[in-house]
């Protein structure tokens, strides 16, 4: 176990003490505070990018991947024997890494301010394991990419949809990103991928009256949270974080989650999808998109890249908030939240019943998320392919807010149906930001029960699916607008579905 005294990270390939960083400090203020003053904050609850920095991880394959992550929702602590690599550690004034050359090249820098957490985002895709340039004999090689938001050298332009900038209109930094090459050969950052990622570091640090643990095991947190009740477990920390930053939110005991294994895989058996609570959602999305539609529609709406690098299910689902996205497509899909406290014991409660009010549950102090278990999908496994092979699934998840990506929902649909020649033989919908509670819409359900899935079933049910909820008027949206939006979610699914597109 580390403590005060040996608690370390690597950053640029050098080893900086974190002895005598407070618990609550972030990883943005101990790198300015040790000289890396590339990483700036420009909002401090993750929304800008302006403090991205790369983190070594573990990839789909063993071996490390650069990450890139907010530092300002980062604990300090968190990064005890990792390795960081800054805007700084990317290339010198002389010697300008390709993404640094490519962003002055293009004059996507102005100000400056966002630009190095622009340059170590736009690494971590450069870097990417399966980025491949487009085939230089299809139609469209010389010229435009098959979409707009991926470039012919294989860039996604989603990589960056948590950086912002006000300057340059992104024109230009869309222009950089899809000018880069595949790193050479030579390149020092893409060598240490062939290598395994730092593993996780017991830590128990105490400093200014506070403490921060990273235990080893599950059964270890458990302990420390009977022991603690007023700890705070923080897993991705993209919530907690926002509060320490801006309500100078402070725990006597911070417990870190984000590593202990029994809480990090996916496994699918007996028909039954087990998702570890702290499995950041971009590995859920890797693993899962493809098998559970509804995941892979879902996913690229909440929040950004950045964020799901860190954030996870059981976080998420840990807040308890109205507007969190995650609850309506659980809620669709049938969840349920597997609860472990220290006497060993573990309850498995429907998601349904999970919340009891405004970001409040069921789960007691003394309890952890351990999993979310879903039923198998069509497909995951043999027995039920052969049960639902005469059924069809469609699935949508419809999310009305101010922009398109990176922004909180003003409501959230998600729906899943089950359909038997056409008919709909089972309904679930989960709704979001209208009540205190995400909560299932069982009226709108019932109406289309026993109904051919059409144009008229879906204009009907919609009608009692504004009548759900008790929406609230706040910033974001009024009462009104809210009801009117639930009515738009099933129209829209239907036209999709209609038209033969993904569901």
């Amino acid at each position: 176990m580390r403590t005060n005294h040996d608690s370390e990270a690597t950053v640029n390939g050098r080893q900086v003490p974190l002895a005598g960083t407070v618990p609550h400090a972030t990883a943005l203020d101990w790198l300015r505070a040790a000289g890396f003053t590339g990483a700036k904050e420009g909002c401090a609850e993750g929304e800008c990018g302006a403090c991205a920095v790369l983190l070594a991880t573990e990839g789909p394959d063993g071996r490390t991947a650069w990450t890139p992550v907010n530092a300002c929702l980062v604990p300090a602590h968190a990064l005890d024997g990792q390795e960081v690599v800054t805007a700084e550690g990317l290339g010198a004034p002389d010697a300008l890494h390709p993404v640094q050359q490519a962003l002055a090249g293009a004059g996507g820098s102005q100000c400056g301010y966002c630009t190095p957490g622009f340059a170590c985002a736009m690494a971590g895709e450069f870097y990417r394991p399966g980025r491949e340039p487009a085939d230089p004999a299809a139609p469209d090689a010389a010229g435009a990419s098959p979409d707009t938001e991926h470039g012919p050298n294989g860039f996604d332009l989603h990589a960056l949809s948590g950086n912002l900038c006000r300057c340059t209109g992104y024109r230009p930094i869309r222009d950089a990103a899809f000018a880069l090459g595949m790193p050479q050969p030579g390149d020092p950052l893409k060598r240490r991928l062939a290598g395994g990622a730092p593993p996780p570091a017991a830590t128990d640090i105490t400093s200014d009256g506070a403490r921060f643990v990273r235990p080893r095991t599950l059964a270890e947190a458990l302990r420390l949270l009977r022991d603690e009740p007023d700890a705070v477990p923080v897993a991705g920390c993209t919530d907690w974080g926002v509060e320490v930053n801006l309500r100078a939110a402070r725990s006597p005991l911070v417990l870190a989650i984000d590593r202990v294994p029994e809480l990090r895989g996916v496994t699918v058996s007996d028909g039954v999808v087990e998702i570890g609570a702290a499995v950041t959602l971009t590995d859920l999305e890797r693993q899962l998109a493809v098998d559970v539609p509804l995941v892979g529609q879902l996913l690229p709406q909440f929040a950004s890249r950045l964020i799901r690098n860190r954030a996870t299910l059981g976080g998420n689902l840990g807040t308890a908030s109205p507007i969190g996205d995650a609850a309506p497509a659980l809620l669709a899909l049938g969840a349920t939240v597997v609860l472990a406290s220290a006497d060993g014991g573990e309850r498995e409660v429907d998601l349904a019943e999970y919340f009891t009010g405004y970001r409040t549950t069921v789960r007691r102090p003394d309890e952890l998320i351990r999993s979310i278990r879903l039923p198998a999908a069509p497909g995951t496994d043999a027995n039920r392919r052969e049960r639902l092979q005469a059924t069809e699934r469609v699935s949508g998840f419809h999310k009305v807010a101010k922009r398109r990506f990176d922004d909180i929902s003003s409501v959230a649909v998600a729906v899943v149906l089950d359909l038997e020649d056409g008919v709909v033989s089972a309904a679930r919908i989960g709704l979001g930001g209208v009540a205190a509670t995400p909560l299932r819409a069982h009226a709108a359900e019932q109406a289309l029960i026993g109904l051919a899935w059409d144009a008229q079933t879906a204009a009907a049910a919609s009608l009692v699916l504004q009548s759900e909820g008790t929406p609230l008027s706040d910033h974001r949206a009024s009462a009104e607008y809210r009801a009117r939006m639930l009515g738009t979610a099933l129209l829209a699914l239907q036209a999709r579905s209609a038209e033969g597109a993904p569901a």
